[in-house]
């Protein structure tokens, strides 16, 4: 039986193929895909300078935001028709762009019954990872000012949530219009583009003095760069963007070493015990205490990859959060 999954042809090059439909063995599940999205990791793998790992040659890489039904289990406590978010790891033999998805249990998580929309619900895949980024050297934001760099969905879960744990005031940076007008919705009280606009409006809002807390959401030398002269005396910093070259980023040592700043960056929330973080974002969206749905923009078609990917890269017609329908 033949199905449809992804494939990355090269930089730059990601297609819609027909390939052999996988089959579970024990210990794992088949699930049919109902929906996938886009993350900014994945525009990073197909686009950026590092070279290209060797598990994107795996079916429906570099995929790893889905959601579906099980088809066949072969694994404890799994049933056919269960709803499930699907986070695959490296070692998995599918990613997510594709019609069925051949998953090891530790990379599930069930979904409780609810109405809440299968696309929203997707987005706690986004979501998760950037509660347990947080939470990994948790910092008190209470009435503090902070900054978040990038708008995209990650840089919108964690304005949320730092305005959700007490902060003042959240300013946030990003290129995007349309990301900038939805911002305000996930807690941002200030939007302003990147670079010099982005630096006065933390000066304005903190006399000066740099931000008590920021997250760097994007990823490029630039932003990097830049980070450093935002944060005040004292502050934290979380590098979350993913990086899009492994050559060397220049900083300011010296505002970093003479202002005590504490960095830290976090990835790999797949190793989290029971997926604890993608729970308690489901929990939340479920529950109902977010709305994401002005996140969601595009709907393409999984033969339609090359498209979906050019737009969640060039961000084409105001795109935001680019899914996969099947």
């Amino acid at each position: 039986m033949k199905m449809r999954a992804s494939h990355v042809v090269g930089k730059h090059h990601i297609v819609c193929e027909q390939v052999d439909m996988l089959e579970p063995v024990k210990g794992e599940v088949l699930v049919k895909s109902e929906w996938a999205a886009i993350c900014g990791s994945d525009v990073h793998t197909v686009h950026s300078d590092i070279p290209l790992p060797a598990r994107i040659a795996k079916p429906g890489t570099p995929g790893h935001e889905g959601i579906g039904y099980v088809q066949d289990s072969l694994a404890e406590g799994y049933d056919k028709g269960d709803l499930i978010l699907t986070v695959p790891g490296y070692e998995n033999r599918t990613g997510t762009f594709c019609d069925y998805q051949v998953i090891q249990p530790r990379y599930m998580v069930k979904v409780p019954q609810t109405d809440v929309p299968l696309e929203e619900l997707l987005m706690a895949q986004q979501f998760g990872t950037t509660l347990y980024a947080l939470r990994q050297l948790p910092v008190d934001v209470v009435g503090k000012t902070v900054m978040v760099m990038g708008q995209g969905s990650a840089g919108l879960f964690f304005a949320w949530s730092l305005k959700r744990a007490g902060a003042k005031t959240v300013i946030a940076s990003d290129y995007n219009d349309a990301r900038l007008a939805i911002s305000k919705h996930f807690g941002v009280d200030v939007p302003v583009k990147p670079g010099q606009e982005a630096f006065q409006a933390v000066m304005d809002h903190t006399g000066g003095k740099g931000v008590d807390y920021l997250v760097e959401a994007v990823g490029n030398s630039e932003a990097l760069a830049q980070s450093i002269g935002m944060i005040g005396l004292e502050g934290n910093g979380l590098f979350f963007g993913q990086p899009m070259t492994k050559e060397l980023v220049p900083f300011n040592f010296h505002d970093f070493q003479r202002r005590r700043m504490t960095i830290n960056s976090h990835t790999e929330t797949l190793r989290e015990p029971h997926l604890l973080s993608f729970k308690y974002a489901l929990d939340l969206i479920v529950n109902r205490q977010i709305d994401v749905s002005p996140l969601l923009s595009h709907t393409f078609k999984m033969d339609e990859i090359e498209k979906a990917m050019d737009y969640a890269t060039t961000y084409k017609d105001n795109a935001r959060k680019v899914c996969i329908k099947f």
